[in-house]
């Protein structure tokens, strides 16, 4: 079986992952077409639908192939996903569901984010976001299970300089790919700390929290009114199952000192502070719901924050420290400290990113700055909606340009490694396809899955 440049990509870079948006097309004009079983792979189907959805996100994606050629690169996806599933279940692969529910709340956050609020998917929809989960939670189980196979198959492959650069040597010239502006962009963050009487405050107010649900209201109700947890409106505070390690110490300390039914008193954890119901416990895992109260900072705590971070800003002006080693040392981003403070392309993992990567607020902010100048300190609002205060070192800027060994090795690197990769996938496929029982729709006998 020989994999094209397209299916390459798509095997390597989701795999299925991101088979079909079911938010965005379970109400569409493809989910009218008839359905019927067009592949059976063990006992893992694929539908008519399954390819008019993943065609359509071909199609979409900007690919200029269209027509039988196409679609059969797409249904051959489709059965490849289906056999690492059969070889998952032969290979006794599999993921906790602790791991399903943290990428169904993930995935439900990115939903509120594209539509705008949980009502307005609620009224879209005509379910709640409770019967959504439900609805598409196998899927997404489906997907982390392909996506462990794939880590499996690949697993331990690396490339050599020597391989990058015959790489990219055999790309024709006329076809290398064009990049926009990237810029190399830092930042050191610092979260200012509270003080003893504010942390005495917010433990205060989850007590009365707490004293309220003792006395016979609703965990949930009360959750949904006063929890700070982004989407505690809809969830009432439950969080799922997890495994041990996979939460905060302290949180987890509190919650497996619990029996079931029973409610922490206020415990602190680098979110802020939380009371603790535990629901469930699971062996190593354990299901429980909270109510989070963010830190909520004085004046002068953020003040304290800002004059450190000046004096980072003047030491790293005066050489007396790098930045990669300030940001390494002292900022507490761990998204960026281990990198140097840098920011990462999401899709090479270098750390020039295209500038419409950036986030708006980086982004506007280093549109007044020079290549090389670092802002004074800046407060913000991190992911979780804390306070936080930030220096940006606007390192580098790349104009457009074709791609050239030197500067984008990382992303030549990436795409070697991703061709790799696929070569070895195609491989496994073909070693694999025999221990389990395929079939086709005789409408596809001409696509060359099989052959």
């Amino acid at each position: 079986m020989k994999f094209t440049n397209q299916q390459s990509k798509s095997l390597l870079v989701s795999l299925a992952l991101m088979i079909m948006p079911y938010f965005a097309s379970s109400q569409s004009e493809e989910a009218k077409v008839a359905d019927k079983i067009i592949a059976k792979v063990d006992n893992y189907i694929v539908l008519e639908s399954d390819l008019a959805f993943a065609y359509r996100d071909y199609l979409s994606s900007g690919q200029v192939v269209e027509g039988s050629e196409a679609r059969c690169e797409v249904l051959e996806n489709l059965i490849v996903n289906k056999l690492l599933l059969a070889k998952a279940e032969i290979d006794s692969v599999t993921v906790g569901e602790a791991q399903v529910d943290a990428q169904l709340d993930n995935r439900m956050k990115i939903m509120v984010q594209q539509i705008g609020s949980e009502e307005k998917i609620e009224e879209y929809y005509g379910k709640s976001i409770d019967e959504f989960k439900v609805e598409i939670r196998d899927d997404i189980k489906q997907q982390l299970i392909i996506g462990e196979m794939q880590r499996t198959i690949t697993a331990g492959i690396e490339v050599t300089p020597r391989q990058v650069q015959n790489f990219f040597n055999n790309i024709p010239k006329d076809s290398l790919p064009f990049y926009s502006t990237q810029v190399q962009v830092g930042q050191i963050v610092v979260e200012p700390k509270m003080s003893d009487e504010a942390k005495n405050n917010l433990r205060a107010r989850l007590s009365g929290l707490r004293e309220r649900i003792l006395e016979g209201e609703n965990f949930e109700d009360v959750a949904r009114l006063y929890s700070q947890e982004p989407g505690a409106k809809s969830t009432g505070g439950n969080i799922g199952f997890f495994s041990r390690g996979q939460l905060a110490p302290e949180y987890e300390a509190a919650a497996l000192r619990l029996k079931p039914g029973e409610i922490s008193k206020p415990v602190e954890t680098d979110f802020g502070f939380h009371i603790i119901e535990l629901i469930e416990r699971r062996g190593n895992e354990f299901n429980t719901r909270h109510i989070l109260l963010l830190p909520k900072f004085t004046e002068n705590d953020i003040k304290k924050s800002i004059n450190f971070l000046d004096s980072i800003r003047n030491l790293i002006i005066k050489d007396s420290i790098t930045f990669e080693a300030a940001a390494a040392e002292y900022s507490e981003d761990i998204n960026t400290s281990s990198s140097g403070g840098y920011f990462l392309d999401s899709e090479f993992g270098g750390t020039k990113v295209p500038v419409d990567e950036l986030d708006p607020n980086i982004f506007f902010t280093i549109d007044t700055m020079a290549v090389g100048d670092i802002t004074k300190p800046l407060t913000f609002r991190q992911e979780d909606r804390s306070e936080a205060v930030r220096i940006i070192y606007y390192k580098d800027r790349l104009r457009p340009h074709r791609a050239d060994i030197n500067l984008d090795y990382q992303k030549i690197k990436q795409a070697t490694l991703n061709k790799v990769k696929s070569e070895k996938l195609a491989t496994w496929f073909e070693e694999s396809k025999d221990e389990v029982f395929i079939i086709l729709d005789d409408h596809y006998k001409d696509c060359p899955v099989l052959k």
